[in-house]
């Protein structure tokens, strides 16, 4: 405990609490007040953690959309409590880091996905054709207090250290003003959650290991590379046995399954081929990018085409710096133009007047006897989005000019193409 409120590792925290932002839990604390905060009231937090006395507070649950339709529930603990938990996380990470799995990728430093989805492709190449993927079912409201705080104790001797993190397991949730206390679980969104997990994961990992198993675990997605399908069922089983007689979870029998990887996903990706495999997106994956542009270039949001462009050019950026690493830039270029027709559809409905679309397009070089049939038509905005002459006057050249940036032009650039 006196590392983990040592000044320059509470420093250290303070400064990642800072950058992570977020939204204030149930004392209402927002993060740009923690500075102020603990001038005043420090000592005696310091004091209480040292003794172990401290009793943080409950988090606030929110509930939000998962891509599947179901709810994912997050926990938004104090800012306090996130600004201790992340002095916890920076004094336990180099105990139990460097014991995990090099097949471990999820929240681990100097580790990432895209790590992951690669070796899982190398197990491919290898000639195991067949992926077991184990699912584990509400892995986080699941987690077992004990079973994990036995885990923790393995490496952590310091009593306080351990009824610290146990306080956190058990603070309770808040929900509509009442505060329900937690007996199992560990909730999404503190800081020392993603540590927790990969400790009680890591016995399911050492097992693999143990079995000569190729995998690749990242959080509680699970992806094991066999040779055949009846090997695959056989791996599923015994996996499924051990995960809930040892750790006390339970396997989702419906998402997970046996089969080839061009059917399942991994981490957003999926691949195609077998002796060269190629990393491609997952289905699930380009219907919630639709979904999400669709959001972004509704037509009845009231707000210019130029700051459209720029949630457009946020959005694409992250989601292009995590899925570049997709072999198959044809899907990038078929999507941009899909993207351009739905801007020139909201640009149409922007001009709402025959006399409007006639002056802007005229403007744009359409010719005049164009101009008359498209801006008399009775046709709808989607419609008229991919008439020859729209599509000319509002083409990939004018849409750059106004600032917007493809996606295939990220591509190339991030994967080093002139």
């Amino acid at each position: 405990m006196e590392k983990v409120v040592e000044r320059e590792n509470m420093r250290a925290a303070v400064k990642r609490v800072e950058r992570n932002k977020g939204a204030a839990g149930i004392d209402g604390l927002e993060t740009e007040e923690l500075r102020s905060y603990l001038r005043e009231n420090w000592l005696t937090i310091k004091e209480e953690l040292l003794k172990g006395t401290y009793k943080p507070n409950a988090i606030r649950r929110v509930e939000i959309p998962k891509p599947d339709g179901g709810r994912r529930k997050l926990g938004i603990p104090t800012v306090l409590d996130r600004l201790i938990q992340q002095a916890l996380l920076q004094v336990l990470t180099p105990i139990f880091d460097p014991g995990f799995s090099d097949s471990s990728y999820g929240f681990r430093p100097g580790r990432s996905a895209h790590q992951a989805v690669r070796r899982a492709r190398s197990y491919i190449e290898e000639g195991y054709e067949w992926v077991v993927d184990i699912d584990l079912e509400k892995f986080f409201d699941k987690v077992n207090h004990d079973i994990l705080m036995s885990r923790v104790a393995r490496k952590v001797k310091d009593k306080r250290v351990l009824k610290l993190i146990r306080a956190y397991l058990t603070a309770g949730v808040m929900t509509e003003g009442v505060v329900v206390r937690t007996s199992i679980g560990t909730p999404q969104g503190g800081p020392l959650s993603p540590l927790l997990a990969n400790i009680l994961l890591d016995d399911l990992d050492k097992e693999l290991e143990k079995r000569g198993h190729r995998f690749v675990r990242y959080a509680d997605d699970c992806n094991i590379y066999v040779r055949s399908e009846r090997a695959g069922k056989r791996v599923m089983e015994s996996v499924r046995r051990f995960v809930e007689k040892r750790l006390k979870l339970k396997v989702n029998r419906k998402k997970g399954g046996v089969d080839k990887p061009h059917k399942r996903k991994i981490l957003g990706f999926s691949f195609y081929g077998v002796k060269r495999p190629h990393i491609r997106f997952a289905p699930k994956t380009l219907q919630r990018f639709k979904d999400r542009v669709r959001q972004l270039t509704n037509r009845t949001w009231g707000i210019s085409i130029e700051e459209r462009l720029k949630h457009l050019n946020t959005y694409s950026t992250g989601w292009m710096n995590y899925f570049y690493l997709v072999d198959t830039p044809g899907i990038l270029k078929k999507l941009d133009k899909w993207v351009r027709r739905r801007l020139r559809m909201c640009m149409l409905k922007q001009w709402k007047t025959p006399k409007t679309r006639r002056r802007k397009l005229i403007a744009l070089g359409v010719p005049k006897e164009e101009v008359h049939l498209i801006a008399a038509s009775r046709r709808g905005c989607w419609h008229l989005a991919n008439c020859k002459w729209v599509n000319i006057a509002l083409g990939p050249s004018y849409w750059k000019e106004l600032g917007l940036v493809g996606l295939a032009d990220r591509y190339y650039n991030l994967r080093g193409v002139p």
